[in-house]
């Protein structure tokens, strides 16, 4: 687990929710509940991190927290 701040919000425009690391640029994802979100975001997490330590890019220490925001 990580701890790097997700920020959460609900889309109207989508109709789901959309999540976001702002620590992490790009690493997005969305969700028809939290629960779903929630699950797709750490998905993302890891491959983010996967696909950029393969290219040799370095991986941000995690700011603060774990926190859905």
């Amino acid at each position: 687990m990580w701890n790097y701040e997700v920020v959460i919000r609900w889309s109207k425009e989508n109709n789901c929710y959309i999540a976001k690391v702002p620590e992490l640029p790009g690493c997005i994802a969305d969700g028809e509940s939290m629960e779903e979100v929630k699950s797709e975001i750490e998905k993302s997490i890891s491959l983010w991190i996967e696909v950029n330590t393969k290219r040799g890019i370095e991986i941000p220490e995690p700011k603060g927290k774990s926190a859905y925001a």
